[in-house]
C-alpha cells in the first residue's frame, strides 16, 4: 500500500510540475491526460477514489490516535506499537499528499486551460487589431487617393471655369461686333434707300429736262 502511495505521489508531483513548467509538448500531454480524466466516467471514478482515500486517511489518523492514547495510559509504547504508529503516520502523510496534489493538479489544469483560452482570445484580438490597422491603412490610402483625385478635379474645374469665362467674354465680344455689324448694315440700307430715292428723283428731273428740250426743239 505504501509503495503504491509513493508511486501515486511521484506521478502526481510529475503531473503538477509539467502543468506548471512548459517542457516541450509534455504540458499538452499532461493537459490531455487530465482532460480525459475529467470527461466521461472519469469524474465519478476520481470522486470514488478520493472518498476511499479519505476513509483510509481517517482510519490511519484514528489508529495513530488510538496508539497514542494507549501509550499515554500504559506510560510506555511497545516496539510493535511504534512500528504501527510510524506506518500509519507515513500512510496518512502519503494519503494527505495524494489528495492535496490531486487538488493542486485540478486547480492547475483549470488555470492553465483558462490561460490558454485567454491567450487564444488575446491572439484573436491581436489579429483583429492588426486587421483593423490594415483596414485603417487601406482606408487612409484610399482617402489620400480620393483627396488627390478631388484636388485634380478641382483644378480641372477651375480650368474649365477660366475657359468658360474666356468663352463668355469672347461670345460677348462677338455679340457686340454682331450688333455693330447689324447697325452698320442698317445704316448702309438706309443710305442705299436714300440714294435710290435720290436716283429716282434725278431720273425724273432728267426726263423732265429731256421732255422740255424736245419740246423746245
Amino acid at each position: 500500500m505504501i509503495q503504491l502511495l509513493f508511486l501515486v505521489v511521484f506521478a502526481e508531483g510529475a503531473a503538477a510540475l509539467l502543468l506548471m513548467v512548459k517542457v516541450g509538448p509534455l504540458r499538452e500531454l499532461a493537459m490531455r491526460g487530465v482532460d480525459q480524466v475529467k470527461t466521461g466516467k472519469g469524474p465519478a471514478t476520481v470522486k470514488t477514489i478520493a472518498c476511499t482515500l479519505s476513509v483510509l486517511l481517517m482510519s490511519s489518523v484514528a489508529s495513530i490516535l488510538k496508539i497514542q492514547n494507549r501509550g499515554l495510559k500504559l506510560g510506555t509504547v511497545s516496539p510493535m506499537d511504534q512500528v504501527l504508529w510510524r506506518t500509519h503516520l507515513l500512510e496518512a502523510s502519503l494519503i494527505g499528499f495524494t489528495l492535496f496534489l490531486a487538488f493542486v493538479i485540478d486547480r492547475l489544469h483549470h488555470y492553465v486551460r483558462k490561460l490558454i483560452t485567454l491567450r487564444k482570445a488575446a491572439n484573436t484580438s491581436r489579429e483583429e487589431a492588426e486587421k483593423l490597422q490594415m483596414e485603417n491603412r487601406s482606408f487612409r490610402e484610399k482617402e489620400e487617393k480620393s483627396s488627390s483625385e478631388i484636388k485634380k478635379l478641382q483644378q480641372e474645374i477651375a480650368k474649365l471655369n477660366e475657359s468658360m469665362k474666356k468663352l463668355k467674354s469672347k461670345s460677348e465680344d462677338h455679340e457686340k461686333k454682331a450688333l455693330e455689324a447689324e447697325a452698320h448694315v442698317d445704316a448702309l440700307q438706309k443710305q442705299s434707300e436714300e440714294l435710290l430715292l435720290e436716283y429716282d428723283r434725278l431720273l425724273e428731273d432728267n426726263q423732265i429736262l429731256q421732255s422740255q428740250l424736245h419740246y423746245k426743239g
